[in-house]
């Protein structure tokens, strides 16, 4: 079936260290209309990213979801664009720069230390250490794992590099958040120990018209742990 000739583009935004490949349901889900995931590269900024997404298609309404990293990359759109962005969908992510003091001094030491393994042992053996916190218990060692420690292999140290400053040096998105006047989508993996439900419901509270839903059974790869529950929030999202 055809989208509506009024339908925006949807742009499926990555998160770090992920490709088309944490979108490839959600992309089936919605055949007839058109989604684009674009590539950040080497881009080191949470800004750079936008804007390379925001030249990956000249279309002028837009409709983006992202995912963990993608949602920050969502938000800076929005501030970036606004008159472009007529849906938002945020993911498994959040909206705070990062902590002052020991607590943002432990997350970039953390950051580090698994750089230092992908440059030390490989992509994949960083993945095997970093993804096993990211998924439901239930799905370890499953093929959704293996799937997710292909896309990490499939990125290289540089681009994990360059991503990881972006994040370390990520904007404070509560303003742009507060002021979405367009219908929003907060989603969030029940289980999720990355980007917690609290978060989400923090988030909620900035923005009281955003729709909340908690996908169960579920960690931070909610794309892909539950691509089906994934995949009708955002179908309902675009249709709403």
């Amino acid at each position: 079936m055809s989208a509506p000739p009024d339908t925006p583009v949807v742009l499926l935004l990555p998160g770090l260290l992920c490709d088309e490949a944490v979108w490839r349901a959600q992309r089936a889900a919605l055949a007839g209309t058109e989604c684009v995931v674009p590539r950040y590269g080497l881009a080191g900024s949470i800004g750079e990213m936008a804007r390379i997404a925001l030249s990956a298609t000249d279309a002028p309404r837009l409709a983006v979801a992202g995912h963990s990293m993608g949602g920050r990359v969502a938000l800076e759109m929005a501030r970036i664009a606004p008159e472009r962005i007529q849906r938002v969908a945020l993911l498994d992510t959040g909206m705070d720069p990062l902590a002052a003091g020991e607590a943002g001094a432990r997350e970039v030491a953390g950051r580090q230390a698994l750089l230092q393994t992908a440059r030390s042992r490989g992509m994949r053996a960083m993945g095997l250490e970093w993804a096993r916190g990211m998924v439901h218990p239930d799905h370890l060692d499953t093929p959704v794992f293996a799937d997710i420690l292909a896309m990490i292999e499939r990125r290289t140290p540089d681009e994990f590099a360059a991503q990881i400053d972006a994040l370390v040096l990520r904007p404070n998105a509560r303003g742009v958040l507060a002021a979405l006047r367009c219908p929003t989508l907060l989603a969030c993996g029940r289980q999720d120990l990355w980007s917690p439900l609290a978060r989400h419901e923090e988030m909620q509270r900035l923005c009281p018209a955003a729709r909340l839903c908690v996908i169960e059974h579920s960690g931070h790869m909610t794309t892909m742990e539950q691509p089906a529950a994934v995949s009708a929030l955002l179908r309902e999202w675009l249709s709403g």
